[in-house]
């Protein structure tokens, strides 16, 4: 079975080549796997360690020409392997050791089981502190509130071949890659798997980075977002018209109107429809523009990022 392992890096070049290190231990045990690396270099600035290319084997680098994030160098990736190494299984995986090597086993397991579909591996213990995992709880609940979808999972996961060339094809990969494939409506799955612990250095995904993160999951649902806050502000202002009729009955029709109360109340409310409603035409207008918009589609623009595509160790 030929396994082809993406792994985007950003500098991160001495937790990778242990990370592969490690890879070729846990793969040496089973004969019956033929493995191949392809790294992303996502136009790092630190320069490669000369162990990288001493110690390890069956590797092809992809240096792009431009720092695009992980996401797309993910689906750069991707849209390599797609049209040039053909194999069984794609294995998409962070490069800092977060992501074990051991766990890849399952994944492939689960994925030869259940062949049509992408097995995800869902991280059931974290070790990050409090405020990121509160912060990480309420990420999820908001995509779940503003998409429909619930996502528990990142990029770690085993992607059977004859989906790559699908996946390839969905440009929401490029802005979010396992929200892309949620959005796809690609079969998928996860498994439950425990989170490494980084094996060099600290994280360059600060604060603001992560909130981005969030964000390009969301954006993958941007005309699902639109609709769902068109029927808030349709909502709202259904609410405002029922408060004024409730303090004109009130002003009208009891004695406890407040002389100068009513007119005022009234006046927010209208102020509330009037700007519920431009809300409502702006949010038209973009879902419009949105749905008549040609997409990025990575299989036909990835070449364009790539300085040198045959580059071999």
């Amino acid at each position: 079975m030929k396994v082809n392992i993406l792994i985007p890096v950003f500098n991160d070049w001495e937790s990778c080549s242990r990370l592969i290190q490690d890879i070729d231990l846990e793969f040496s045990k089973e004969n019956s796997f033929l493995v191949h690396f392809f790294i992303v270099d996502d136009c790092s600035t630190d320069p490669i360690p000369n162990i990288f290319y001493e110690q390890l084997k069956n590797i092809e680098l992809i240096t792009l020409n431009r720092n695009i994030g992980h996401q797309r160098a993910i689906a750069i990736g991707l849209c390599y392997i797609n049209e040039q190494a053909a194999c069984d299984f794609v294995i998409v995986m962070d490069g800092d050791g977060e992501d074990k090597a051991s766990d890849i086993a399952a994944l492939l397991s689960n994925a030869k089981e259940q062949k049509d579909k992408i097995i995800f591996g869902t991280r059931k213990k974290r070790y990050e502190g409090f405020w990121f995992r509160l912060f990480y709880i309420l990420y999820k609940s908001i995509y779940r509130l503003l998409t429909g979808k619930k996502i528990s999972f990142g990029n770690f996961c085993a992607i059977p071949f004859s989906k790559v060339n699908n996946l390839v094809f969905v440009s929401d990969i490029w802005n979010h890659f396992s929200g892309g494939i949620i959005r796809s409506k690609l079969s998928y799955t996860s498994i439950d798997i425990d989170r490494g612990t980084r094996y060099h250095g600290k994280s360059k995904m600060n604060f603001f980075s992560l909130v981005i993160h969030g964000l390009s999951a969301i954006a993958v649902y941007t005309d699902v977002l639109a609709v769902r806050i068109l029927f808030s502000t349709f909502g709202l202002i259904c609410l405002s018209l029922l408060g004024i009729l409730i303090v004109t009955g009130i002003r009208f029709f009891t004695p406890f109107a407040i002389p100068g109360w009513a007119s005022f109340v009234v006046l927010s409310f209208l102020i509330l429809i009037f700007q519920a409603f431009l809300i409502s035409l702006l949010l038209l207008f973009n879902v419009l523009n949105y749905r008549t918009q040609r997409h990025f589609i990575p299989a036909l623009e990835y070449k364009n990022f790539i300085v040198n595509k045959n580059g071999r160790f």
